[in-house]
């Protein structure tokens, strides 16, 4: 994983800034999403600059931090850190509405079996699964990458119907089919 932002106009990089990412129980929820909100003088841990993203499952953004050391690591609860100096820079070039596209491992950092989902679970991995059955016909509920009672019947008529073990848990098994 790279961990750099990059400013783009078209097809042409503008500008490349480091940043830190969510650790691997809070990881940055990847997708396409829009800027849907500016703030300054956040202060202490968000730094001097905020841009909040519409994920649907809880508030995540790219801002600035107090601990520049986390730049460059997997280090926050799911927001992007940039450089107070960077954030600051970036902050005017980026009108509301502009669509940020976050790359990465669907399933965390690569590493091992992907997660057990259970009702309760939120992030891209959820919106994954949403996102699958919806196009199977199981699941007719929003795609907003929460694992709630709509999904989780969902899942249970899927399991049924592919003879699996009916458990309403994404587990390896439904990963496979």
């Amino acid at each position: 994983m790279e961990k750099k932002l990059y400013l783009m106009d078209g097809n042409q990089i503008r500008d490349t800034f480091p940043v830190g990412v969510g650790r691997e129980q809070f990881p940055t929820p990847i997708g396409n999403w829009k800027v849907v909100e500016k703030s300054r003088d956040w202060g202490g841990g968000f730094g001097p600059r905020w841009l909040g993203l519409n994920v649907p499952w809880g508030k995540y953004g790219i801002h600035g931090t107090n601990r520049p050391h986390s730049v460059g690591r997997h280090a926050s609860h799911g927001c992007i850190r940039l450089l107070n100096p960077d954030i600051a820079a970036l902050f005017p070039k980026v009108p509301l509405g502009t669509r940020v596209h976050i790359e990465g491992p669907i399933l965390g950092l690569g590493e091992g079996l992907p997660k057990t989902l259970v009702r309760g679970d939120r992030g891209s991995l959820v919106l994954l699964v949403e996102n699958r059955l919806k196009a199977a016909g199981y699941y007719h509920g929003p795609l907003d990458g929460w694992f709630g009672a709509g999904l989780e019947e969902a899942v249970k008529r899927y399991q049924k119907d592919h003879h699996l073990k009916i458990t309403a848990q994404i587990r390896l098994d439904e990963y496979l089919q």
